[in-house]
């Protein structure tokens, strides 16, 4: 299957940039957003007024606030934070999205009280659509000016999966298939949480030899708790595994980086959030991703860090002590 236009619902940072990237490829590209003054931005003076506000969108980019005129797109690309993907997919599903129109979800999370995974639930949702994952180290911030990228793209359905790659393959845009679904998806939905814990040792001051081995022992942390919850072992060394843990937890772009170094500074966690100002899937994910843990019984010193921090009001800096003293163990197990 070819792609001619399509529609991504969620008119966000990642959204904004998803409809950039593809405007040479689809026509129109359709924004789907709740936000009223975004899409009288896009639509008037073709830039988001609210996110990614510097970055000029092609007039062929057309943005509504009618879920209804995705219905007879090709292609619907989830980009809406993870909170939303349920209901969000519940309202398409009302609306009568046909049953033949494949599904592309690019957000990152877990669901909390079910545990359930992004393509976990548009599954629930729609039990015959065709499915697929885009994920990696692609902050939405670099995506839109064109800088070079990464992904994976992740289906079950093999001809799927090589439609949305030649989708988004552009000269400076590389993509990768992969039949493990779930491991991108744990992947990309655990990084957050340890690019939270990087934040704090960043905010901390404990300098780079320290944030160099938290974020590899959280390697090893991400490879034990994804493939018990069902991901292979070799996706966490791919783009969606290591590639995403390292862009989250140094790069600048990084909501979850700047929310842990605001806490690590000082910063309650309301605070941190509140001058954000923007939404950081790795706090919602903490609470979604350690009752996951904790039901499948792997050991995660460092992710019960980040929830002691957030959710139980423990100091930054004690929590950090507490994993230093901890008992000595093998590095390999």
């Amino acid at each position: 299957m070819t792609f001619q236009k399509a529609a991504i619902l969620g008119a966000g940072s990642l959204g904004t940039s998803l409809a950039k990237l593809l405007a040479p490829k689809l026509d129109p590209v359709l924004l789907v957003s709740v936000e009223a003054d975004v899409v009288e931005g896009i639509n008037r003076d073709h830039r988001n007024p609210k996110y990614l506000s510097d970055i000029d969108l092609p007039h062929h980019i057309r943005a509504t606030g009618d879920p209804r005129e995705a219905l007879d797109q090709p292609l619907v690309i989830f980009a809406v934070p993870t909170s939303a993907i349920r209901p969000v997919a519940k309202e398409l599903a009302t609306l009568g999205l046909p049953a033949t129109t494949p599904l592309l979800s690019c957000a990152k999370g877990i669901e909390r009280n079910t545990g359930e995974r992004m393509s976990q639930i548009l599954r629930d949702v729609f039990p015959e659509n065709p499915i697929g994952i885009l994920t990696g180290p692609n902050h939405a911030e670099e995506i839109a000016k064109d800088l070079i990228t990464c992904a994976v793209v992740g289906s079950e359905d093999e001809a799927l999966a090589k439609s949305l790659q030649e989708l988004f393959t552009l000269p400076h845009f590389r993509t990768y298939t992969t039949h493990d679904v779930a491991g991108i998806e744990l992947g990309g939905a655990v990084k957050n949480v340890y690019a939270l814990a990087a934040g704090m040792a960043h905010g901390i001051g404990v300098g780079d030899n320290a944030v160099a081995a938290l974020v590899t022992r959280a390697l090893a942390e991400m490879v034990r708790l994804g493939t018990a919850l069902g991901g292979e072992k070799e996706t966490f060394v791919g783009l969606s595994g290591v590639g995403d843990l390292i862009v989250t937890c140094f790069s600048e772009h990084s909501r979850n980086h700047r929310v842990g170094h605001a806490i690590g500074s000082g910063k309650t966690l309301k605070e941190a959030v509140d001058s954000l100002g923007m939404v950081a899937e790795g706090v919602p994910n903490t609470l979604s991703i350690h009752e996951a843990a904790r039901k499948v019984g792997v050991r995660t010193p460092i992710l019960d860090s980040v929830y002691a921090v957030l959710y139980q009001d423990k100091p930054a800096a004690e929590a950090l002590r507490e994993l230093l003293e901890r008992d000595p163990r093998p590095e390999v197990e």
